[in-house]
């Protein structure tokens, strides 16, 4: 995933959350808002529970792989955050890639 379409910000994230907007699973509660910018963007957050640095930064980079692969079949209108959920540690890589798309 390219930096550009990376959400760094804590007040874009707190923007997009209280918009309300959202599809919730028992793995990842993701937020979305009709975007003002050409480019979709992405914020990933993980809460400390779900583990060490080590392996809350190898989710990260698993959410990223899977949203780059399936890029066209993301909605392209809007920014979305997801939330992550400490049940996402007990899944493999294609498990969560199924529970995310």
């Amino acid at each position: 995933m390219k930096k550009i379409n990376i959400i760094k910000e804590s007040r874009e994230f707190t923007e997009i959350i209280n918009k309300k907007n959202s599809k919730r699973n028992k793995y990842y509660s993701m937020y979305y808002v009709k975007k003002n910018n050409e480019y979709i963007r992405f914020g990933i957050s993980i809460p400390k529970k779900t583990g060490t640095a080590v392996t809350r930064n190898k989710i990260k980079r698993q959410i990223k792989n899977i949203i780059d692969l399936n890029k066209k079949e993301i909605n392209n209108n809007y920014n979305y955050v997801i939330i992550v959920k400490k049940e996402i540690v007990k899944l493999n890589y294609q498990e969560k890639e199924k529970e995310l798309m």
